[in-house]
């Protein structure tokens, strides 16, 4: 009888263990799904610090306010202001219109590079990876070990995802992936002129008494702790899954609606996560209108998952496929978060003083199978084309830029620090090597001061990137691909000019060099190298012949 129960048993055991084996990608998203969920408590009102019942001077005797509003994932398709605008233009963007319109237009402006984290640093340092090691995008513990697993089962057509498990050993977990304590964010730099700085949104550069914004110089943080934008079964969401993608998978497996206030405990957020952040940004404008503020708001749409509120995706229209309506719908959300920004600074009488800047942190993502986010651009997020790179940026500064300002000049997110800091009339501090330059000297369409060597650099791992003038230069070890594109006779780089013209490869590559020269090594390995076609989205299949990339992470 024991032997029998046994035999049983080990039956059960093995049967079990090929159940699990065959579906192993389920049953990480199982764990993933209940393993290091956070408690989450009700809303609570968030009590901002108030600045002086009045004002020590008027609103023009005093330096500019500063606000920043910083999409995700935003493809430069997506901004009627270029002429296009999501679904072939049925969903514009009239409120970044007119700020864009009302200032300034940087047509050639440039993310840090083509994932969120490295670029959110770049931009509030100034400074390459190069000197501050914040090379790679942290991702929860556990992601990409299950991405590299779902992937595995999915016919996308391309090779396999490589997990680098030795360099997971030994690498700080995601809280502890962090831009270090000892570089020079522009909120300390502003702190000394008089700024009170708040961050309400994403922030993605660590967290704990080193790497939180807090640490890093804001007063204030409204932290987007997880990353749901609504709860996935809230009466007001529209929820669309991805299903050929990965890290859509992921994230609706593991993600909460959650937000924090200062380090403090998790509560749900008050709505909409772009409303809910809008609605507390214009409390803090109120809050600070007798004084100067840094106000930094990091939106979370456009990126996945795909959630929009039943009102704007049933003001949008009957647009087809069902992603494509709920991302306009996204789209939409953003557009009027800039418009009740720019009303608020109206109302509070601080119009005229404030610098308000947009922009995104990087090019719109492919892996949400959406050809045109980025047209008329080859390539996607995570890939160093013009597609994964090239993002709106507009500044409007009523009585320093005249309105229609248009700037041909490229610009990039390491220009921003150095700008607010001037701007602010803060002084960056001696001895620390900032790479941009400031935007808004005497005559805004002209840049103030020169880039070394007139380059702009991207990196990640072995594929590099350097822009000179017209020129631009991509090189990969993997495949092992050189590309040269005239970007002024070829914007969109379809021509590649590295085979006819080897001495302008061999000029850029030695600025490469040159800019690795005593730099610093990344603050922790990447772990993953996933492939992404240049040209085609995913959930479209690749074939034999199509161009890819690897993005080392």
């Amino acid at each position: 009888m024991i032997r029998r129960i046994m035999l049983g048993l080990l039956v059960v055991i093995i049967a079990a263990g090929a159940w699990a084996w065959f579906n192993k990608s389920q049953v990480l998203l199982f764990a993933a799904s209940h393993l290091g969920k956070h408690d989450v408590a009700e809303n609570q009102p968030v009590v901002w610090q108030k600045g002086p019942d009045s004002p020590a001077l008027p609103a023009d005797k005093r330096p500019p306010n500063i606000v920043f509003i910083l999409a995700d994932d935003l493809g430069i398709n997506d901004i009627s202001t270029f002429g296009g605008g999501v679904a072939g233009g049925k969903v514009p963007t009239p409120n970044i219109d007119r700020l864009a319109a009302e200032g300034a237009i940087y047509s050639q402006a440039y993310a840090g590079t083509a994932s969120c984290a490295p670029s959110r640093a770049m931009i509030l340092t100034g400074r390459y990876p190069t000197r501050t090691g914040f090379e790679f995008t942290p991702t929860p513990d556990g992601m990409g070990r299950i991405v590299k697993a779902l992937s595995d089962e999915m016919d996308s057509g391309l090779p396999p995802v490589t997990y680098l498990d030795a360099a997971v050993e030994g690498a700080p977990d995601f809280d502890g992936q962090g831009l270090p304590g000892s570089e020079q964010t522009i909120a300390e730099i502003l702190k000394p002129a008089g700024y009170h700085s708040v961050h309400i949104g994403k922030w993605h550069l660590g967290d704990g008494p080193e790497f939180s914004a807090n640490a890093q110089g804001f007063d204030e943080s409204l932290l987007m702790a997880s990353a749901m934008h609504l709860p996935e079964d809230d009466p007001n969401v529209v929820n669309a899954k991805v299903d050929f993608d990965p890290i859509d998978k992921f994230l609706w497996a593991r993600m909460q609606f959650a937000t924090s206030y200062n380090g403090g405990k998790w509560f749900k957020p008050g709505g909409y996560l772009a409303d809910y952040w809008t609605d507390e940004a214009i409390k803090v404008i109120e809050a600070n209108r007798n004084r100067p503020f840094f106000l930094y708001l990091a939106h979370w749409n456009v990126h996945t998952p795909l959630q929009a509120t039943k009102a704007d995706y049933d003001a949008v229209g009957d647009i087809k496929p069902h992603r494509l309506r709920v991302y306009a719908a996204m789209v939409r959300a953003l557009d009027r978060s800039v418009g009740r920004i720019m009303q608020s600074l109206k109302d509070q009488g601080l119009d005229d003083n404030t610098i308000i800047v947009f922009s995104s942190d990087n090019g719109g993502a492919g892996y949400i199978g959406l050809p045109q986010v980025n047209a008329p651009y080859r390539g996607w997020k995570l890939t160093l084309f013009e597609g994964g790179i090239r993002v709106p940026m507009f500044v409007r500064w009523p009585g320093r830029i005249a309105p229609g300002t248009r700037v041909d000049t490229p610009v990039a997110h390491i220009d921003l620090m150095p700008t607010f800091a001037r701007a602010g009339g803060a002084q960056l501090p001696a001895g620390l090597q900032i790479d941009g330059v400031d935007l808004l000297g005497p005559d805004p369409a002209n840049p103030v001061g020169k880039r070394p060597d007139d380059a702009i650099f991207w990196q990640s791992a072995y594929y590099r990137v350097v822009r000179q003038g017209d020129w631009k230069l991509q090189v990969t070890e993997r495949p092992r691909k050189t590309w040269l594109f005239n970007l002024k006779d070829d914007p969109t780089e379809k021509r590649d000019l590295a085979a006819a013209n080897p001495a302008k490869v061999a000029e850029l590559k030695a600025l490469l060099a040159k800019h690795q020269q005593g730099a610093r090594k990344p603050l922790y390995p990447h772990t993953i190298e996933a492939p992404v076609a240049v040209d085609k989205p995913l959930g479209v299949k690749f074939r034999k012949g199509d161009e890819l990339v690897y993005w080392p992470n």
